[in-house]
């Protein structure tokens, strides 16, 4: 018990519906009618679950409902969900920007957070000063500040408007700098939603082996929400999956990230042509997926080293020319293995009739034991006509690839043809 620095018990946060206006004296007053009599809340009672696909039939919903974890000291926890599904909510109630309807929240030192782009920032100060301010927010001296000042100013790579006003800056270096500031003033608990999906490659390289040396070199805590699955994986120890409000998994990330990610997939419907997540599909549609051998015998389970065609059927309003196909093969995990694209491979197709199949042959298929799930994108004049993820899946098993009867015990990745010799 000594080791846990935060606790949650039974956080439920209940938000009410539509435009707040008439009614809400008549609901305050009757809240503090059963609280003089010491009863329950009356609202608390009721709520919608949430689901935002869903009509509203409640005038209240409860954004999350019953959600208990501890965090230990140096632990990351990934907290992972569908849009909608209350990380953000979580991390507020987490960070004290907004007080649960029920339960409680028990923590062990200072809390940093970094929910949004520039949050806690002042747009007319400059970043100088706003490292200043957010110092004094967590509860820091002014020499404390200024002992890590260059070292802040260094890592955001904001040097040249560092006494520049905030509201000048772009979103990438708001979010260096908020990020650096965050990250260097010692906090004992880091909460991050998502930001760094607004820095450029480098920087986000920079800020997880800043947060990895964060949990594990300097023991302190790290909360994270994102989407990106492959981030999550390389940085998290443990994750918490929210589904509609509620806690639905808590363990380790791997498994939680399969988990997630399957579940994600089951929720498409395998009827392509009316799948209603592409994005375009009005004058060009895929309608069909299948997989199968040089013969065109359908397979369910491909032994990497086969030789395979990807065969996608499509529905057109008229002819096309310049045509290109884009097909993306992914892990499990959501990481890109693989493109394909015939574009690279000669020229767009010309004279497409209006029905009909784009196959891709990949000879002797060297992808090693997993599935693997596939996106394609069609495009006409270099212009996105329609774009489906997860049309298909990929069941590979472990096969005699080198053709030398050794076949390599791998679970992921992908097979290169190599040559060896010694001089």
């Amino acid at each position: 018990m000594s080791d846990v620095i935060l606790k949650a018990e039974n956080i439920s946060k209940q938000y009410r519906l539509g435009t707040v206006g008439t009614g809400t004296l008549s609901h305050d007053l009757n809240r503090w009618w059963h609280q003089l009599r010491g009863k329950e809340d009356p609202y608390t009672k009721v709520g919608a679950v949430n689901d935002r696909s869903q009509k509203a039939t409640e005038d209240y919903v409860w954004a999350i409902k019953d959600i208990s974890f501890e965090v230990k000291r140096g632990e990351v926890l990934g907290i992972i969900g569908k849009n909608g599904a209350g990380k953000s909510t979580l991390l507020k109630i987490l960070s004290r920007v907004t007080g649960p309807t029920t339960g409680s929240i028990k923590t062990r030192g200072r809390i940093a957070s970094l929910l949004e782009v520039g949050t806690g920032f002042h747009p007319e100060l400059t970043g100088r000063e706003n490292v200043f301010l957010n110092g004094a927010i967590l509860g820091m001296t002014k020499a404390e500040v200024n002992e890590k000042l260059e070292e802040i100013i260094s890592f955001s790579g904001c040097e040249m408007y560092i006494d520049t006003p905030v509201k000048r800056y772009s979103s990438g270096m708001r979010v260096r700098l908020a990020f650096a500031v965050a990250a260097h003033l010692e906090p004992e608990i880091l909460v991050i939603d998502e930001v760094l999906a607004v820095g450029d490659a480098e920087f986000q390289k920079k800020a997880i082996g800043k947060m990895q040396d964060i949990s594990q070199g300097q023991g302190r805590t790290v909360l994270f929400v994102s989407h990106n699955m492959a981030s999550v994986q390389k940085l998290c120890t443990e994750v918490l999956i929210l589904e509609n409000g509620t806690s639905i998994y808590r363990g380790s990330t791997s498994e939680g990230v399969k988990k997630y990610l399957s579940k994600s997939r089951t929720q498409i419907s395998n009827d392509i042509r009316n799948r209603k997540d592409r994005k375009g599909g009005n004058v060009f549609r895929f309608v069909n997926f299948i997989t199968t051998d040089l013969k065109g015998n359908e397979l369910s389970i491909i032994t990497s080293g086969m030789d395979v065609k990807l065969i996608f059927e499509y529905e057109a309003l008229k002819k096309n020319s310049n045509v290109v196909i884009r097909i993306e093969i992914l892990t499990a995990s959501g990481e890109v293995v693989s493109v394909l694209n015939n574009f690279h491979c000669g020229s767009p197709f010309n004279n497409v009739k209006r029905k009909g199949s784009f196959i891709c042959e990949i000879p002797k298929i060297p992808l090693v034991k997993g599935e693997y799930f596939l996106n394609v994108k069609c495009l006409i004049n270099l212009e996105i006509v329609d774009d489906l993820e997860n049309i298909g899946k990929l069941n590979i098993e472990n096969g005699d690839f080198f053709r030398t009867g050794k076949v390599p015990n791998l679970n992921t990745g992908v097979l290169l043809n190599q040559n060896y010799y010694v001089v």
